[in-house]
C-alpha cells in the first residue's frame, strides 16, 4: 500500500436525535451543500440517507436518520427502525439535541438506549444561538452525566457556528482506510429518490399546516431525453379527497407552484433541464403498500 493510500481515513457517523433537532441541516452543513431535505416541521426525514463530507484526507460518511419518537403507525415504526438501524456498526454515534427545547421528545429514553450501545458517542447541542446560556449549561451537564460521551459540541447548524470544529473532530475520529465513495460524490441517494425528496420538501414548505404528513411522493419514471434533459413523472399520494383538493389548489394553482419550485431546484442539482410532471392520487391505504416503502428507502416493519 502506498503512503498516500495509507494516510487516508474513512468512517461512518450516525446522526441520531429527536424529530426537528436539526439532523438534516447539520448533515447539509458538514457536506457543504444540500443533500437532505429540511423543514420547520418534525419528522421530515423518513429514511436513512448518507451525506459524504471530506476533511483533508478523510472521508466522513454521515448517516442522516429519521427522528426517533414513539411510533404509532406502520410508517412511524419503519422510520424509527431506520433510525436505529442507521446507527448499527457506525464508527461513531452523534446524538444531536435541540438546545432550546431541552430534554423533551423522549431524549432521556434515547440516551438510556444509547448508553447500552458499544459505539463511541458524541453529544451535539444544536441551536445554541437561540438557547439561553444558563439553561444550555444545565442541559449539557445533565446529558453528559447520563450519556458519558467522548466529547460535547455546542453548535448552530443554521448559522454554521461550531460546525467546523465538529467536522475536524469527526475526521480525527475516523479510522484509517480507503474511501468508500468517489471524491465528487456527496450522497448515496439515487436520482429517483432525490427527485421525490425535492418534491416532498416543496409540499412541506408550501402547504405547511394545511396538509398533514399523511402524504408521500413516488417517482414513477425517470428518463433522459435525446437532448440531454430529464423527464420525471411523479405521483403525490394522499389519503383523502379533501387532501387532494389542498394539494391541487384553486384551479390547479398550488400544484403548479409546487412543480415549478421543485423543477427549478432539480435543474440546479442535476445541472440540466428538467421536465417534471406531477399528479395527485387518493390512496387511503398508501401506508400499507410494501412497494412504496421500498421506493422511498424504508424496510417493511410488521
Amino acid at each position: 500500500m502506498s503512503d498516500q493510500a495509507s494516510s487516508k481515513r474513512c468512517g461512518f457517523v450516525a446522526i441520531v436525535g429527536a424529530p426537528n433537532a436539526g439532523k438534516s441541516t447539520l448533515v447539509n452543513a458538514l457536506v457543504g451543500q444540500k443533500v437532505a431535505i429540511t423543514s420547520p416541521k418534525a419528522q421530515t426525514t423518513r429514511t436513512r440517507l448518507m451525506g459524504i463530507a471530506i476533511e483533508g484526507d478523510t472521508q466522513i460518511v454521515l448517516i442522516d436518520t429519521p427522528g426517533i419518537f414513539a411510533p404509532k403507525r406502520r410508517l412511524d415504526r419503519a422510520m424509527v427502525a431506520a433510525a436505529w438501524g442507521g446507527a448499527e456498526g457506525a464508527d461513531l454515534i452523534a446524538l444531536i439535541v435541540d438546545a432550546k427545547a431541552g430534554v423533551k421528545g423522549g431524549i432521556e429514553a434515547m440516551v438510556e438506549t444509547l448508553r447500552k450501545r458499544p459505539e463511541p458517542k458524541l453529544l451535539i447541542l444544536n441551536k445554541v444561538d437561540i438557547a439561553k446560556k444558563d439553561e444550555l449549561l444545565r442541559l449539557a451537564a445533565g446529558l453528559n452525566a447520563l450519556l458519558e460521551p467522548r466529547d460535547t459540541f455546542f453548535i448552530s447548524a443554521t448559522t454554521g457556528d461550531g460546525v467546523d470544529d465538529l467536522k475536524t473532530a469527526l475526521a480525527e475520529a475516523m479510522p484509517e482506510g480507503a474511501w468508500h465513495f468517489s471524491e465528487d460524490q456527496v450522497s448515496d441517494a439515487s436520482q429517483r429518490l432525490i427527485a421525490a425528496e425535492v418534491t416532498r420538501e416543496q409540499l412541506y414548505h408550501q402547504l405547511r399546516n394545511e396538509l398533514p404528513y399523511a402524504s408521500a411522493v413516488d417517482t414513477e419514471s425517470y428518463s433522459e431525453r435525446k437532448d440531454g434533459s430529464v423527464e420525471i413523472r411523479q405521483q403525490i399520494l394522499v389519503a383523502r379527497d379533501s387532501q387532494k383538493a389542498i394539494v391541487l389548489g384553486k384551479g390547479g394553482s398550488r400544484i403548479k407552484q409546487i412543480g415549478s419550485a421543485a423543477r427549478q431546484e432539480l435543474g440546479e442539482l442535476l445541472g440540466r433541464k428538467v421536465h417534471l410532471f406531477l399528479h395527485v392520487k387518493v390512496k387511503p391505504d398508501w401506508e400499507e403498500d410494501r412497494t412504496l416503502y421500498r421506493d422511498i428507502g424504508l424496510d417493511w416493519v410488521e
